[in-house]
């Protein structure tokens, strides 16, 4: 399988010697697949947005101190082509780009699109990390069995990973907004869901990323849903949801499993909907998977 590759306006938009497929550590999967979403729209054109704006994120980490792009290379795969495509079409697609790209040693950051896509590369990262856990941020917890007629609309998206995937090594944190149904089954499943409310409320202390740290296995898989954010800071997602969480309290979780020694396997980014000229969200949003994938590589740094 030939994987076509963005040689121009790519991640950090980095010259060829830092973005070729050979040279690169990490792989970006564009994956702007938009099938469902039931109010705010524009998923789709996420990945292009957060691509262009990465532009002017800064090469240099200054609390790491390092240059990531340049010391692993970073390459940029082109956008897929989902016209037409049911979502079991589009997940097998993008199924297929996460396996080749785990196959050739890489590690692959995938973005979306709504939050259906990240059944792929969940289920792709499954495969080669079977004692994996499931890290959810998400201000949904994406549980019901079927939404509008769709058991893979973006509010089953979790649903359909519990069908492959055992639902107790799965933490969602920043919910506030869910069914009955899905509330249910979180107490069913045993799966460990931090409430926005808990949090804003004292339950864990200060110490709340700690919290969420400590249940997570060695190896974590990362589903990062944008609206977790308050709308204050991401406003542009379909479903925003008021008493979210700012920058510097995400960047601490991601410190924290960092800290535990625990690795970030991989991560998809999903549900961001550009709004023109609103520059700051995609910057944000690119600024982000830049730091996570420092965390990622420099953990080391932080013991």
């Amino acid at each position: 399988m030939i994987l076509p590759i963005k040689e121009k306006n790519n991640f950090l938009d980095l010259d060829q010697a830092f973005s070729s497929y050979d040279n690169s550590s990490i792989a970006i999967i564009p994956a702007g697949f938009e099938y469902s979403v039931s109010w705010g729209k524009n998923t789709s054109y996420g990945p292009d947005d957060i691509i262009k704006s990465s532009a002017y994120v800064e090469f240099f980490d200054e609390e790491l101190q390092k240059e990531l792009c340049f010391d692993k290379g970073i390459v940029t795969l082109e956008n897929m082509n989902f016209h037409d495509k049911n979502p079991l079409q589009a997940l097998d697609l993008i199924k297929r780009y996460t396996e080749k790209c785990l196959d050739d040693g890489k590690y692959v950051v995938t973005l979306g699109g709504e939050h259906t896509i990240a059944i792929a590369p969940i289920a792709a990262h499954y495969h080669k990390y079977p004692d994996m856990s499931i890290l959810q941020f998400d201000a949904h917890s994406d549980l019901r069995q079927s939404y509008q007629d769709s058991e893979y609309s973006h509010a089953s998206a979790m649903a359909r990973v519990c069908d492959f995937f055992p639902p107790e090594r799965i933490t969602q944190v920043g919910i506030r907004a869910l069914c009955k149904e899905e509330y249910d089954l979180i107490n069913k499943y045993n799966i460990k869901t931090f409430y926005a409310s808990s949090i804003r409320n004292g339950l864990y202390g200060d110490q709340w990323q700690k919290a969420v740290t400590d249940t997570l296995s060695n190896n974590i898989y990362i589903t990062f849903d944008v609206d977790f954010f308050d709308p204050s800071i991401i406003p542009a997602t379909g479903t925003p949801e008021p008493n979210g969480f700012l920058y510097h309290e995400t960047l601490n979780v991601f410190r924290e499993i960092s800290k535990a020694n625990k690795n970030i396997i991989g991560f998809d980014i999903v549900e961001y909907a550009p709004i023109d000229n609103l520059h700051h969200a995609g910057l944000t949003i690119a600024r982000l998977i830049y730091k996570i994938l420092n965390f990622a590589f420099y953990k080391y740094l932080l013991f």
